[in-house]
């Protein structure tokens, strides 16, 4: 895994506040049983979060939010930051507060780190196998009300976001034109309702395909096409629209998919089965 430097805004907290407070009160509800048996109140530790295999981390703030609304005083010491590739056995995180609040906060803060650095580790694969010769989006395969966490990780590997959601962007696909009448009729109401918004249309065929060069549009998907067919269609272009490319994308492919020539490759598997980094939380007393 490539270990390059990824230009990252961080996330404002206020997108991610009430998000930890639902998911500290889905786990806590009125106390830790066993915690508030076991670990005297005044008691104060040190925890480190420490990654067990190669990563890219993502999601260290959200973490540390976990621990600041159980207590806050505590003191946060990121090691290292979201968009850092990461070697097994690394320290990233440190804290010192509240025992009680470690042990209560230890598994939501490791829920966030875990998902969202393990949807970053994918990404920076996708990335370092495109040898910088097609953009990597990922799509709306998002976690129901965590999108804006999962694509912040997507960014965190060096991706690039597509549309936020329904709202920000027009992509007429295969159910618009079936209810519209065609793809003419579906991009023509598509301007008329929005001017001047880019508009995507998806093409399942190199016939769809050539009816959205024919609409003139800002960018065509080509959904689950063959890599000849791809090839065509973007010798077909000849720069007036950008080709993106979707379905069947898988890392062994996605050297063949950059030689095609089109500009984007959108893949949901960057979110949608991005398996869990191992990260453990060690606490001990002071």
């Amino acid at each position: 895994m490539a270990s390059h430097l990824v230009r990252l805004e961080p996330l404002a907290r206020e997108l991610y506040r009430e998000t930890v407070r639902r998911a500290l009160n889905e786990d806590v509800r009125d106390g830790d049983i066993t915690t508030d048996a076991t670990v005297p109140p005044a008691q104060q530790a040190r925890g480190v979060f420490v990654v067990k295999s190669d990563c890219v981390i993502a999601g260290l703030d959200v973490a540390f939010e976990a621990f600041r609304q159980l207590d806050p005083h505590v003191r946060v010491a990121p090691l290292r930051h979201d968009g850092d590739a990461c070697r097994a056995g690394e320290e990233i995180g440190d804290l010192v507060g509240s025992a009680r609040a470690l042990l209560i906060g230890e598994r939501t803060a490791l829920n966030f780190l875990q998902r969202l650095s393990g949807i970053a580790t994918r990404a920076r694969r996708f990335v370092d196998a495109s040898g910088g010769r097609i953009t990597i989006l990922d799509t709306r395969k998002t976690t129901p009300t965590l999108r804006v966490l999962e694509k912040y990780a997507v960014r965190a590997g060096g991706g690039t976001n597509h549309r936020a959601g329904l709202f920000d962007a027009v992509l007429i696909k295969e159910n618009h034109i079936h209810l519209a009448g065609g793809v003419r009729q579906a991009v023509e109401r598509c301007r008329a309702h929005s001017p001047g918004v880019p508009i995507e249309v998806e093409a399942e065929t190199l016939g769809e395909f050539e009816e959205a060069l024919a609409a003139d549009v800002d960018v065509i998907l080509l959904d689950n096409m063959s890599t000849t067919d791809i090839r065509r269609a973007v010798a077909r272009t000849r720069g007036r629209t950008k080709i993106e490319i979707s379905g069947s994308v898988t890392l062994e492919r996605l050297p063949e998919l950059a030689a095609t020539g089109a500009d984007f490759v959108s893949i949901g598997a960057l979110t949608h089965s991005a398996p869990a980094v191992d990260i453990s939380f060690e606490i001990e007393p002071l």
